[in-house]
């Protein structure tokens, strides 16, 4: 399994309203800590607390550009057979703005920020979709430890976790950015089956 000794990274599966759970996933070598957690307060000081070298978050970053429906990133994704939705969806808006915030509050710390996809990480690793006990024993099988070998995690844990993973890839330089620098990027991995990151 790809891991960084004695380095962390952050996965956020981001909810609209800080009422509703935030998936929560911190990965340290090959162990995984997963939790939810509700309000920007709590996100931010897990960060500070745990100064990881990459966060990844899965809920869009910016705005399409005025005028503009999909950003180049979401295009990009659906062209590649990645199913994503607007952030100017009515549904979206709220997800995007309160993670456009966060963003914002993580960067004035000095932390770095990705925006991934747990669904198409999965999609590109030829993992189940949303098959969450299946999920969990695929992230077994690559060598993670921690409380999934105890409990069943729930989905939103199961998405973090999969940004998580998704962040120790693209430092590792097996990911593709999919976007553009004025509207954001998605990162998602080099696609190939899981069973190569054993």
């Amino acid at each position: 399994m790809l891991e960084f000794k004695d380095k962390c990274v952050i996965g956020i599966d981001l909810a609209a309203s800080s009422k509703n759970p935030t998936g929560w996933a911190l990965l340290r070598g090959k162990e995984l800590e997963t939790t939810l957690i509700h309000t920007d307060s709590e996100i931010l000081e897990s960060i500070v607390k745990n100064q990881p070298i990459l966060v990844a978050i899965d809920a869009p970053l910016r705005l399409p550009k005025k005028g503009n429906f999909f950003r180049d990133a979401d295009r990009e994704m659906i062209r590649k057979g990645y199913k994503v939705f607007s952030p100017n969806l009515p549904s979206m808006q709220k997800l995007t703005l309160r993670a456009i915030k966060l963003n914002r509050l993580i960067g004035e710390k000095k932390y770095k920020i990705i925006e991934v996809h747990p669904t198409s990480t999965r999609k590109a690793l030829e993992m189940p979709l949303k098959d969450w006990k299946a999920i969990q024993e695929i992230l077994k099988t690559l060598g993670l430890k921690g409380e999934l070998e105890t409990r069943a995690l729930t989905s939103h844990e199961i998405d973090a976790a999969t940004a998580a993973l998704t962040a120790v890839l693209h430092l590792k330089q097996q990911t593709e950015r999919l976007g553009d620098h004025e509207e954001g990027y998605i990162i998602v991995p080099n696609k190939r089956n899981w069973r190569e990151l054993v």
